[in-house]
């Protein structure tokens, strides 16, 4: 695995200040959608980045769990994409955004079951063989869950990898929303993924309705997620930590500030003792 450390997503309100202040972060994370394109500014911005900072891509369109047929043309574009950035992994979502060729604009989870996890492994293999390469797959808020579901979100993800062969984006903030909203323990959930599959760590802020909360990435981390942020790097040493924030866009600085956080609760976690960080 890359020894990259932390970084943050890559966002044009900050495109000034990252050139300004150079090397503050060891890498940035793209939005594939952003930059899918033949030319214009956003590929300028991208290569300028591209020259000093490792890439990530992430999409929000794959839609590796739909039953509409793949969409060919977007692979294209993104497997373009791929040749020019060369970036350190693809990542996507464990979800589907349409059905029947209308797209709901949204990240809807999977029923948890046989069927799927069948249908879900045989797309991911023929994308990772459209693309030579692994696919990081993240693992999604949820508002909503489904009485067919057989398997726990985490044993769905856990076979998805061994059966795939694929690797896993671990979003922090998504299973900390997702247990309050279903009312498992996020650690239940830590404790269920492969120590090996995972590939990268997520980090975001939500809203809390009292009742439920959404995951809106539009505020600041806030403590219980940090906390389930320290157990994740106690159980997954060593793997890159990103901070998404995709409204409400802070000044760099702000963000830069809340990476610190990162760092110093990684920092923390390994050092401490071996006795003292599994209690």
């Amino acid at each position: 695995m890359e020894n990259v450390g932390f970084g943050l997503g890559l966002r044009h309100e900050h495109y000034e200040e990252i050139l300004a202040a150079p090397g503050k972060v060891e890498w940035f994370e793209a939005l594939s959608e952003n930059y899918m394109i033949a030319g214009g500014m956003p590929l300028y911005w991208l290569d300028t980045f591209r020259r000093d900072y490792p890439m990530a891509l992430h999409g929000v369109s794959l839609s590796i769990g739909s039953i509409d047929p793949l969409d060919e043309d977007y692979l294209k574009d993104l497997a373009t994409l791929i040749d020019r950035v060369e970036p350190m992994w693809v990542s996507d979502h464990l979800c589907f955004t349409g059905l029947r060729g209308i797209n709901l604009h949204d990240l809807l989870p999977l029923p948890y079951t046989e069927e799927a996890l069948d249908h879900v492994a045989e797309r991911v293999m023929r994308v990772q063989d459209r693309l030579r390469r692994r696919l990081v797959l993240e693992n999604v808020s949820s508002y909503v869950t489904y009485a067919a579901s057989e398997l726990t979100e985490w044993e769905f993800i856990a076979q998805l990898c061994q059966r795939a062969d694929c690797e896993m984006l671990l979003d922090v903030n998504n299973i900390y929303v997702s247990a309050f909203n279903h009312e498992f323990d996020p650690k239940d959930f830590l404790r269920g993924i492969p120590r090996e599959r995972v590939r990268q760590f997520h980090l975001a802020g939500h809203t809390n309705n009292g009742t439920h909360i959404v995951d809106t990435h539009d505020h600041p981390i806030v403590g219980g997620v940090w906390d389930l942020y320290a157990e994740a790097v106690r159980l997954f040493p060593g793997v890159p930590t990103m901070i998404e924030r995709d409204a409400n866009i802070p000044p760099y600085g702000e963000l830069l500030a809340e990476l610190d956080v990162a760092r110093g609760i990684a920092e923390r976690v390994m050092r401490a003792p071996a006795h003292e960080a599994a209690e």
